[in-house]
């Protein structure tokens, strides 16, 4: 979709994050060491004024296109309210107006099970790893399907322990382990759900409306973490969205997996309409 010799693409770390931006294990100036748990609480809003900051170094005065999937369509949105006139079009991929209660209750449980870890309240860059293993396993059962587990993850054989989908999820967590500090990903859940496009600005539908970008809308029919209701409100009040919806047996976790279907809607819809 994108041609790096064709296009100048820019794809930011959030603040929050540990893969380059601060976070929560970046040094406090006051005392010299991590900030660990005492980290702030940082909004979606703030990560855009990040980007924004960015925008300003790298001395880019108009987007031709701002695009971004789940939490990143969080940031898009917000860009797109932010930069009304430097934003000319917009995908809006598997992401809502505001983090919905199903959403933040999966990740206050999540919260809950890393704080369960008796080493969370140390301040080293593995506190908490079980707990966050713990966690990554919770968020699974929404990133995916009832069908995706029943068709890759069950067991054939006439067992009593040592299931696969049990491997799945513990393999999964693992493999977020070994990348991932368990601070940043407590805080960046927080993060999340800040998420409201209407928060002080006189609501959801006065806020979208304001939006003056062409913009595709894109949902996945078997989203349980945001699901298509979420996408088609988007579309019906931002005045220049149009909705499109696609297919795929892993729910949420389609956006990073239907590259295809995703690449054919954005450029269909920006060939036909200009």
């Amino acid at each position: 979709l994108f041609d790096p010799g064709r296009d100048f693409i820019v794809c930011a770390n959030t603040i929050g994050s540990c893969y380059g931006s601060t976070g929560a294990r970046s040094a406090n100036p006051v005392t010299g060491e991590a900030y660990g748990v005492d980290f702030p609480l940082l909004t979606i809003r703030d990560q855009v004024r990040a980007h924004l900051l960015l925008m300003d170094h790298l001395g880019i005065e108009q987007v031709r296109l701002c695009m971004g999937g789940s939490c990143g369509g969080h940031q898009a949105m917000e860009m797109a309210y932010v930069m009304k006139e430097k934003i000319l079009q917009l995908v809006l991929v598997v992401t809502s107006a505001k983090e919905t209660a199903w959403a933040i209750a999966g990740h206050a449980a999540q919260r809950m099970a890393i704080k369960a870890d008796p080493t969370f309240f140390e301040n080293e860059n593995d506190s908490g790893l079980d707990g966050m293993r713990a966690a990554r396993a919770m968020a699974l059962l929404n990133y995916r399907t009832f069908q995706s587990y029943v068709e890759r993850q069950t067991d054939f054989e006439e067992i009593m322990d040592g299931f696969r989908a049990s491997s799945y999820v513990s393999y999964q967590g693992d493999k977020l382990a070994r990348r991932f500090y368990p601070h940043c990903y407590y805080h960046l859940t927080r993060t999340l759900d800040t998420h409201d496009i209407g928060r002080k600005r006189g609501g959801i539908e006065q806020a979208l409306s304001t939006l003056e970008q062409k913009a595709l809308v894109i949902g996945i029919g078997s989203d349980a973490l945001i699901p298509p209701a979420e996408q088609k409100l988007l579309a019906k009040h931002v005045p220049e969205a149009e909705y499109k919806e696609i297919s795929s047996a892993y729910g949420h976790d389609g956006f990073l997996i239907e590259t295809t279907q995703i690449r054919e809607a954005v450029q269909k819809h920006f060939i036909s309409n200009g």
